[in-house]
């Protein structure tokens, strides 16, 4: 069929320019060039992938069809040339990065100097906000958010997902004893979110769903604190893997209800507006950030 980048690139330009003479000019192409690379397309298609009167023209159900594909496909050409580029240049300059305090404690802080040894040309800046904050105010390039996003304005990549385990210290249990169903919750002290209820939805199976709503002993907006009430003695607490894992394995803390899980992950994004000037340091910190996890 022998399509190629320049024939996708014809297409959509056309199509987003509205005419042929406007897409000339941006192509840099006679009128008359543009539509026969437009007819030759066309032809290799055999289909028809426009109606063109003297006035307008409208795309063909084959031409909707064929415009998603072409900039899917066009898109990935330039992300791949783009990870090429990124890999031949020496990244610089300043780079922001937002996380929730305890990602950052547990995720980040710890890889840092091998970071900075393979881009020394890197201004780090690290900042921890347990909420969701407005990039271009606080001057963020990259944001780490755990679980669903909502900001359609951004630019999302996928890191990674962690499970959410259900623990309390040895010397709480021995003190209060070991729930055996998620019923029994409700006469224990449960540490929970404050101003994020969706952190105190803990993913339990339990008579009426998989999904348990806890009312708070005692709660705080930081995870972190959160794991810190968990570590003195205080009470049941649900939190991520990531920041339990090292704890768990030292036996400060352990799981209770396992037979209960659902085995709900939360996911763990990069958010970041998009932005040239910055893909080079964004995506080299991210590449990086995705193999540590």
């Amino acid at each position: 069929m022998d399509i190629n980048s320049d024939d996708l690139k014809t297409f959509i330009t056309v199509i987003d320019s509205g005419t042929l003479s406007a897409a000339s000019v941006h192509l840099g192409q006679t009128t008359s060039g543009v539509s026969r690379a437009l007819s030759r397309l066309e032809d290799k298609l055999a289909t028809s992938l426009l109606t063109r009167t003297t006035r307008r023209m409208e795309l063909t159900e084959e031409g909707h069809l064929f415009l998603e594909r072409a900039r899917a496909i066009l898109g990935a050409m330039e992300e791949a040339e783009e990870t090429i580029r990124i890999r031949r240049q020496k990244p610089a300059g300043r780079l922001c990065v937002d996380a929730a305090s305890p990602f950052m404690l547990h995720c980040v802080v710890p890889h840092m100097a091998e970071f900075r040894a393979l881009y020394p040309d890197i201004r780090l800046e690290l900042s921890s906000n347990d909420q969701i904050t407005d990039l271009i105010e606080h001057r963020t390039d990259i944001a780490i958010r755990i679980g669903a996003l909502t900001d359609s304005t951004l630019h999302a990549r996928a890191l990674s997902s962690s499970p959410l385990y259900v623990l309390a210290s040895p010397d709480y249990l021995a003190r209060h004893g070991t729930p055996q169903k998620p019923e029994d919750l409700a006469a224990h002290s449960l540490i929970g979110f404050a101003q994020y209820e969706q952190g105190n939805s803990w993913p339990l199976r339990h008579a009426t769903g998989n999904s348990l709503q806890i009312a708070p002993s005692i709660s705080a907006s930081s995870g972190e604190t959160l794991r810190q009430l968990a570590l003195a003695g205080q009470g049941i607490v649900c939190l991520a893997d990531f920041m339990t894992r090292a704890d768990l394995d030292a036996g400060r803390l352990v799981k209770v209800l396992e037979d209960s899980y659902t085995g709900y992950r939360q996911q763990i994004h990069a958010v970041y507006y998009r932005n040239t000037q910055l893909a080079q340091r964004i995506s080299c910190f991210l590449e990086f950030l995705q193999r540590k996890l």
